[in-house]
Order: structure tokens, then sequence, then C-alpha cells
């Protein structure tokens, strides 16, 4: 029989304060029973002897402490899974948000997940094909990774996130691919365009999406993430499939923790976030990977918009440390008009040469890489040379450099949003880019492949 208590003594903003209680344990949940048989529900954050601290899920207004009671339910937040799951929209909370009737559970996941055993990882070297050259040819996707997209407000994040879950795919491979979608704290007409998107292009038949609206409780937007990894982890491990894990906006998740953190008067650690937040966004992108023995995959694209568009914010940068590298957009190339805006220079997957290679894109792949990047940079150089001196102070090959920069920014990187291209067509635009060039300034690629590739 679970307990009721009635000494409720304390509620400030999302916090609780119950008193006498026992046998209460961490992240238990907690239903609150009002005199007029409302209930709201919460869950145990902190305990001291006899004194639970509980964080409500909905808001505290009208909560009457005198005759309200606390029912502890003995366990923790959990999400019914099941591969019904698949083509489904649900809210923060894994409730169903697109009408239809809630799923028939094949059984609950607590939405913690259980820590992978580091010894039991396998080592990611898989390619993932996004269909967006930037990504694909030079900061590639690998199955199991977790590769951040750092945004800045105003940038068409959504537009790039919506792009890849259409996309994706493991190439060479029959195994099932899933697309799981958290969209955390985002507005109302950001949720519409997501999920309409999906609908239009067909994606919804392979995704599972949760989605958290910014007028939703704090408590709810910690949850999300959350929600979405079970569910991958339940879709990966459970039914081998491959899933892609796409979260936006993981900056509004760290408002909510620094938002729950001040209403627990905790002491801030830098810019007012808690001291556990490395900590915490480790929980979250640390539940992507591989594990030997079986099928299945999880790898993470979380996205954030870098509050100020500062790199070293605790947010993205907190985000760097733990992920294997990071995509970066670019205001300059968004003015210029260029989608998507990914600017290559910054950006890095540190797992991109264990991706790439005869029989997992190409054999050239690596060669061409390394001259595009090499290339990319002189080509920026001559032109803020030019800038300043005048074109007139440019070599000839400096000229050539300079136009070729030109081209890879209007051909290779601007490819809309609509645009799917395969890793072929990527790894052949390369060569008809790199073909601008003079041949003896091919430094990087082996004389075999140039005879082989470089149209004459």
């Amino acid at each position: 029989m679970l307990k009721e208590y009635k000494t409720i003594r304390e509620v400030v903003g999302p916090l609780m304060l119950v008193e006498g209680v026992e046998g209460v344990k961490y992240e238990e949940l907690v239903e609150i029973r009002q005199e007029d048989g409302e209930v709201r529900n919460g869950k145990v954050l902190e305990i001291n002897r006899d004194k639970a601290l509980v964080q409500l899920f909905e808001p505290s207004q009208g909560i009457k402490m005198s005759t309200a009671k606390a029912r502890f339910l003995g366990r923790s937040v959990e999400l019914p899974v099941s591969e019904e799951m698949l083509g489904r929209v649900f809210d923060g909370m894994g409730r169903p948000k697109d009408g239809a009737a809630p799923i028939i559970p094949e059984m609950k996941l607590d939405i913690n997940g259980r820590a992978i055993n580091p010894v039991a990882r396998d080592y990611p070297n898989e390619f993932i094909q996004t269909g967006i050259s930037a990504i694909d040819g030079l900061n590639t996707l690998v199955r199991g990774q977790k590769l951040p997209v750092f945004s800045m407000s105003g940038l068409p994040h959504a537009e790039l996130a919506a792009q890849i879950a259409r996309q994706a795919k493991v190439i060479g491979s029959d195994a099932k691919f899933a697309v799981v979608f958290a969209a955390i704290g985002i507005t109302f007409e950001e949720a519409n365009f997501f999920i309409s998107d999906f609908r239009k292009t067909g994606a919804i038949e392979r995704a599972v999406m949760f989605i958290n609206l910014a007028n939703d409780p704090a408590i709810e937007r910690i949850s999300t993430p959350r929600m979405a990894l079970t569910a991958a982890e339940y879709l990966a491990f459970e039914k081998d499939m491959h899933v892609l894990v796409i979260m936006t906006d993981i900056t509004n998740y760290a408002e909510a923790l620094r938002e729950v953190s001040a209403a627990r008067k905790e002491v801030p650690g830098r810019r007012g976030y808690p001291g556990y937040l490395y900590t915490d966004l480790a929980t979250i992108y640390e539940r992507a990977g591989r594990i030997v023995g079986k099928k299945g995959s999880i790898t993470q694209i979380p996205i954030l918009t870098m509050p100020e568009d500062d790199k070293t914010h605790p947010i993205p940068d907190l985000t760097g440390y733990i992920t294997e590298g990071q995509i970066i957009l670019s205001r300059e190339l968004y003015k210029k008009g260029l989608t998507p805006p990914i600017d290559v220079m910054p950006s890095l997957s540190r797992l991109k040469d264990k991706g790439i290679g005869a029989g997992k894109t190409r054999e050239d792949h690596a060669d061409t890489m390394n001259q595009l990047f090499s290339a990319y940079a002189a080509g920026k150089q001559a032109k803020e040379l030019s800038s300043i001196l005048g074109e007139s102070a440019l070599s000839e090959v400096d000229k050539q450099y300079a136009h070729f920069a030109e081209e890879f920014e209007k051909r290779y990187i601007s490819q809309g949003f609509n645009t799917n291209r395969s890793i072929i067509e990527t790894l052949n635009l390369g060569w008809e880019l790199l073909a601008l060039l003079p041949k003896s300034e091919l430094k990087r690629i082996r004389d075999a492949y140039i005879e082989k590739y470089l149209k004459k």
C-alpha cells in the first residue's frame, strides 16, 4: 500500500517540501492529490533525513498545502516503449501529442537509462550519409558518434536538422534505420514546421518525435532528451536498428537546468549555470554509441545555439569537451545567401578518418578532403589579401585560389535544404573544383588518384 502524506510544508516555484517521509528514494515519482480530486505530478529531487524536496511537472499555482496529499509511487519516470512508436509524435513526458491512441507498450524503461560499460563499447567506424557535402565530404559522421551542431540565433539550424533527419542513411547496410527527434523548448511555429516537414516528406514513417514547447514546464524540458534517448536505446539495442538522435535546442535544456538550480538555491557556477552542468550534459551525450555483440547503434546530433555567438560560453564549451567534434554554422556565410551555412574551417569531426576510404566511401576520400581544406584556406587568405592590397597584388596562382574559394562556397557548401547528394556525387564535385587549380598545386593527393579521377 502506497503511503500518503499530509505534511506539505513549503511550495516555492516548481519545488515542494514534504516532511516526515519514510523510505523515499531519489528520482521517485510523486502524485499531489488536491481536495477536489485534481492530481499533479512530480519527482523527488533531494532527500534529507525525513524531508523530501519534490520537483513538480506542472505549475504549482492553486495548490493548498493544508489539504493536499503527497503520495510517493516507489518508481522513477518510465517511458512505455514498442515499435508502434515509429511514426508517432509525443510531448516531452512521452504522452501522445498527435491525437492517436496511446501505444500498447512492450516494456517500460527508466528514462535515466543504464550506463554503458566502457569495456562493452564498440568503436564507431561506419559512414553515415547525410546527403550534405560539407558534412559527408569534409566532416564525416560515423555510426555511434556524437557530433553537435553549434549555431547562432537567427541561423537556419531547424532547416538543417530537418534535412539531416530526412536524408540520413547507412550505406551498404540492410539494417533498419530510424530517427528519434527531440525538440526542446521550441516555439509552436517551429514545432509545426518539424511535424509538417516530417509528414510531407514521409520521414515521419521511420521517426519518433518528442516535442516540448517553450511554454511547457521547465522540468518537462529536462525530461525530453532523456525520453528520446530511452526510445533510441530500445530501438537500437532491443530491435537492432541504427538510430540517429537529433536534439534541438540543448541551450534551452541548459537554461531549464539553471532555472531549477536557482529555485533550489544552489551555489551557481560559470554564468549562473549549476556546477554540475558538465556532468549533466555527459549523462545525455554519453548515451550514444555501439555495444559489442549488438547490431544496433545510437548516433547523436545535438544542436545548440551559442548565446551571444560565443564559442567559449559554458554550453558549447562543455559540449565540445564531451563530444567528438562540432559542425559550426556561420553568420557571415548566411549573409552571403549560402545554405546550409556550414563553416568548414572551424568545424571538425574527430572520427571522420574512421568512416572513410575504400569499402566505406571511396579510396580517394581522405586525400581529396585534405586538399579541399588546404585549397579553401589558401583561397580565403588570397581573398583577404586582395581586399587589403587590391587584386593587382595577387600572383596568378593566388587569383586561381581566390576563384576556387568562391566556387567552393557557391557549389560545394551551398546546396540548399532540399538537395540530397550521394557521397559519390560529393567526391566528384570535389574533383571538379580541384580541376580549377594547376595540377602542380595538388600536393596532398597521390598521383594515382589524380590520374584516375581528375577530369582532363
